[in-house]
């Protein structure tokens, strides 16, 4: 293992248990930027699983999605965002941990090149906050259709501190999931 690959990330963990933010050394000189976004050695070195899937996500002004968790199959992901700029939460939704209803929200963009370790068994959600973002998340496991599930991304039990710039743009899937109080 290079101890100083995995040197070249700093590591912050988040209230929620196994949820990290991650960024990578970004070398900057006059042409622009260079940022190893993923090494298999170094992200196993700090702990992280593996990953078998890449998915690509644009999403145009105000568009929110979330809050998504898998049930038969659930995936960790590792997010970041190509081009412009989200918030992301991350919540507890299991009523057996100690730390159900509890959520963290960040920033996550381009510029910054932060990343966001969500492990299986969290909901996950982000808001576009810049006229468009890609995000970019890799997943521990496959996508699997049939067990896809969500809660309500204006949830009162969850209470999300979304920083909404007017009503947002929510998939109709999205708009019916319901709230974890009826789940």
């Amino acid at each position: 293992m290079n101890s100083a690959a995995v040197e070249q990330i700093t590591i912050t963990p988040l209230a929620l248990p196994g949820v990290l933010l991650l960024r990578p050394l970004t070398h900057r000189d006059s042409r622009g930027a260079f940022t190893e976004t993923w090494r298999a050695s170094t992200y196993r070195a700090l702990g992280l699983p593996d990953f078998v899937q890449d998915n690509l996500v644009h999403s145009k002004a105000c568009v929110l999605r979330g809050m998504h968790y898998q049930t038969r199959k659930p995936q960790g992901k590792l997010i970041c965002v190509l081009q412009g700029a989200v918030q992301d939460i991350v919540a507890d939704i299991n009523p057996r941990s100690a730390h159900f209803g509890q959520h963290v929200s960040v920033q996550l963009d381009a510029q910054a090149g932060d990343q966001l370790y969500v492990p299986p068994g969290y909901a996950h959600g982000y808001y576009t906050q810049s006229n468009s973002a890609m995000v970019l998340y890799k997943c521990t496991d496959y996508y699997d259709p049939e067990g896809q599930g969500g809660c309500r991304w204006d949830d009162p039990l969850l209470a999300l501190p979304w920083q909404l710039k007017g009503a947002p743009t929510v998939a109709p899937r999205d708009e019916k999931w319901p709230p974890l109080a009826a789940q």
